[in-house]
């Protein structure tokens, strides 16, 4: 599974932990800071990315609040069905500009270790085929 980390620079640290726990789980991370080099078309780089990706961590703090870029990816992943049950907010510093979308979407709270357990865990959880009834209409 390949998942996306939307985050300010000022969050950079809390992504790095939160990307070298899930690749140790064996997932493909990709981080902005890692992947994207000056003279890069940034917006194409990015919107490829995010269409490779099949799963979003979103962190939230005041800083992130206020990035124009965030706000945009979270706008995308919002609008297509792959991201569904795989958009994660992270609380990494509360802040009440967070958008109100992702208050809707169990935000994970904690340190570093203890969110990326629980991110492993939600996105194996949603790797399951199927794990939802089928309903038949006769």
């Amino acid at each position: 599974m390949r998942v996306f980390i939307s985050h300010s620079d000022k969050d950079q640290v809390w992504a790095n932990q939160i990307a070298q726990r899930l690749k140790e789980a064996g997932l493909q991370v990709w981080d902005a800071a890692d992947e994207l080099y000056p003279g890069d078309n940034w917006h194409l780089e990015i919107g490829k990315a995010l269409a490779a990706a099949n799963a979003m961590i979103v962190l939230v703090s005041p800083a992130a609040a206020e990035s124009k870029m965030l706000r945009e990816e979270i706008s995308y992943a919002i609008g297509v069905k792959k991201f569904k049950d795989r958009l994660i907010p992270v609380i990494v510093k509360p802040t009440s500009k967070m958008p109100w979308i992702l208050k809707t979407m169990r935000p994970e709270k904690g340190s570093p270790e203890e969110v990326s357990k629980r991110i492993i865990q939600r996105l194996k959880a949603s790797k399951r085929p199927n794990n939802r009834p089928k309903i038949s209409v006769a």
